[in-house]
């Protein structure tokens, strides 16, 4: 019976991770759309999608620009970082993805940037979470 109860919890967890993934990749407010497309360039805003990633001092929104299968550039947003560290982040992180296949950014390893490692790490998820919700949505098409 306990061998019922576990395949039957899987499940259970496992259908409430494809509905919340679902709801995540359909719900988009008025204000900040996740995916945009500008001619021939997809922009990924993480603002709603990756609210729950926070730096030292809140949300590290991003957007991540994505032509051809390959990052373009990522781009900071308004946030509430020291801007003294959070200048440290964006020189020391944001070309990193640059010019690299949307599958190899995803799994790529990104180190933070020493003394600013809480906001390093918030952006690099904040990347990562854009890019991955970008391959998802293009897999259903």
């Amino acid at each position: 019976m306990n061998e019922e109860r576990k395949q039957m919890k899987n499940m259970i967890l496992k259908a409430a991770a494809l509905c919340g993934a679902f709801l995540l990749l359909t719900s988009q407010t008025e204000n900040t759309p996740i995916m945009t497309k500008e001619k021939n360039v997809t922009i990924i805003n993480t603002t709603d999608l990756a609210s729950d990633i926070e730096g030292y001092a809140g949300c590290t929104p991003m957007k991540v620009y994505i032509q051809g299968g390959k990052v373009l550039h990522v781009e900071a947003l308004e946030n509430e970082e020291t801007p003294k560290y959070f200048d440290m982040v964006e020189k020391g992180l944001m070309k990193k993805w640059n010019g690299k296949s949307v599958a190899t950014a995803e799994k790529l390893k990104v180190d933070a940037v020493s003394g600013a490692t809480v906001s390093s790490e918030a952006v690099i998820e904040n990347v990562r979470r854009g890019i991955s919700y970008y391959i998802f949505a293009n897999k259903k098409k």
